[in-house]
């Protein structure tokens, strides 16, 4: 399995779509940073046959420091969440 980097995303869209990485790449940076505002503001951002980002409420709970076995109180937080839409999951399948 490999790792594909962010540089490697803008690359192949540049390709894909016969346009300068400079451009690609600032045109992907705005795609991240609206999908993380909206995420930001608790709204979800949904693409049709790819998925569903979300956020969700993480109640605050007790934990354990496993270094030193100290329990600690661990603070209520939003995540972001990601659902996998159908198509995604198929070409995932195959």
């Amino acid at each position: 399995m490999a790792r594909i980097a962010k540089a490697d995303i803008i690359a192949a869209i540049a390709e894909k779509t016969d346009t300068q990485k400079a451009l690609t790449g600032r045109i992907v940076d705005a795609f991240i940073e609206e999908i993380t505002a909206e995420l930001a503001n608790k709204n979800e951002v949904a693409f049709t046959g790819f998925g569903t980002f979300s956020t969700s409420d993480r109640a605050a709970r007790q934990g354990v420091n496993p270094a030193t076995g100290e329990k600690i109180q661990i603070a209520a937080t939003t995540v972001p969440k990601f659902k996998a839409g159908k198509a995604l999951k198929d070409a995932v399948k195959a």
